[in-house]
């Protein structure tokens, strides 16, 4: 008898729990900082993606900031 697709995998409902909380606990940091950024949340969820999360933090970490350029500027 064939069971479902979760059991033939060899991941029960546990596995699929604890990867869920693990996601959640990743990205829900990931949008609070792209929310302070001034960028939407939703572009968390590219964090999961191999390659494309190291592409997204380096533009990330050299994009211009809200409120960054201007206090070097009055000094």
């Amino acid at each position: 008898m064939m069971g479902n697709w979760i059991d033939t995998a060899g991941y029960g409902v546990g596995h699929w729990v604890i990867f869920a909380l693990m996601i959640t606990v990743l990205l829900y940091p990931i949008g609070r900082i792209l929310s302070r950024v001034g960028l939407s949340p939703l572009w968390a969820i590219l964090a999961v993606i191999p390659v494309v999360n190291l592409i997204g933090l380096w533009v990330l970490a050299f994009a211009d900031w809200p409120g960054r350029g201007d206090a070097a500027d009055r000094q």
